[in-house]
């Protein structure tokens, strides 16, 4: 007798395990939120994950490869047009959603998810998995993570204003001192720590998640000792999710056939939509910890389940892009020849 097997989550339905973890970190800071002396050590160890992070993220880019991608410099400029122009710009007009469908606290974390870097990893696994360009996808991950690293707080404090801390010279030190140092600090010593990183590959991903995890907890934890989670119904995120549904929608649309206007090929077309529509969580959740205080956690709730929407739409994607190119149908029906007609086909009946 066979035994039964256990129930599976469908192939195109990607539940990622982290983002259980994280929620299981915002349920934890909910019961049992740092305070008093707690809270300071969990701010400082906070702040110094995010400066592991960013050293991290510096020495893991490799300089080499992101020159040699510049040859395919209008794919990278399309990308990175997307990802700080047109996503601000979408981000900008959904201010008229402003009081009446977000607060103003759920607003900022969109128009925050908005001006965040593109993703690298999911970029390319789904590039690849479509039968995309897949070193242009890396290499376009890679410089918007770079600009992401001076555009996304100046735009940040250009576009949310107090929302952000404003814009001062305390908050542009504490920028840099958190983020662009760490980040250079990597860059510079890349060549005599790259082959410790590469043996502990395994190990460190467990201490960029780890990180990030810390930085999650400290600013739900800041979030309910300021009462922020009491501006929160169940209303305001369905209506968050119908949003960010829409935002996403546009941004795989405009990332698809704005490439086909410009002239790109197929596969660049995949790398540009994968590359362009995405957000990252793991650069956006240190960055918002700098830059909102005790309001990020309001401000990264939009960015988490952003993060999770992609991945479940772009895995569908994907995989229908993959079988169109391996049975070598057109990803969009080709236009019919003027002055011919389709001959009929008599229906079965």
């Amino acid at each position: 007798m066979s035994r039964p097997r256990a129930p599976r989550l469908p192939s195109w339905l990607p539940i990622d395990p982290y983002i259980l973890a994280l929620l299981g970190t915002v349920g934890l800071a909910a019961l049992l939120p740092a305070s008093g002396a707690a809270a300071e050590v969990a701010g400082g160890a906070s702040t110094g994950a995010v400066a592991l992070l960013f050293f991290l993220y510096g020495a893991r880019l490799s300089t080499r490869e992101a020159l040699d991608g510049l040859r395919h410099w209008r794919l990278h400029l399309t990308v990175l047009a997307a990802t700080f122009v047109v996503f601000p710009l979408l981000g900008l007009a959904g201010r008229v959603l402003e009081p009446a469908v977000l607060t103003p606290a759920l607003y900022s974390g969109l128009l925050f998810l908005c001006l965040v870097p593109s993703t690298i990893q999911s970029s390319i696994a789904f590039t690849s998995m479509a039968r995309g360009n897949v070193p242009a996808a890396i290499c376009a991950g890679s410089f918007s993570s770079l600009a992401g690293i001076v555009l996304t707080p100046l735009l940040a404090a250009l576009l949310l204003g107090g929302a952000a801390g404003g814009f001062s010279a305390g908050s542009l030190l504490r920028i840099v001192l958190q983020l662009l140092v760490p980040f250079l600090a990597g860059q510079l010593l890349r060549r005599f720590v790259s082959g410790f990183l590469v043996r502990n590959k395994k190990v460190l991903g467990y201490v960029d998640r780890g990180s990030i995890l810390l930085v999650v907890y400290t600013a739900f934890s800041e979030g309910m000792n300021a009462g922020v989670w009491h501006q929160v119904t169940p209303v305001r995120l369905g209506a968050l999710l119908v949003v960010e549904a829409v935002l996403l929608a546009a941004m795989l649309t405009l990332t698809w056939f704005g490439a086909k206007r410009l002239g790109f090929g197929r596969a660049d077309r995949v790398a540009i939509q994968f590359a362009g529509s995405k957000k990252s969580l793991a650069a956006g959740l240190p960055m918002a910890a700098v830059l909102f205080g005790a309001q990020a956690s309001l401000a990264v709730l939009p960015l988490m389940l952003f993060h999770q929407m992609q991945l479940m739409v772009c895995a569908v994607i994907a995989r229908r892009r993959a079988y169109h190119a391996e049975r070598d149908v057109p990803d969009t029906p080709a236009p019919k020849a003027p002055g011919r007609r389709t001959p009929a086909v008599a229906r079965p009946r």
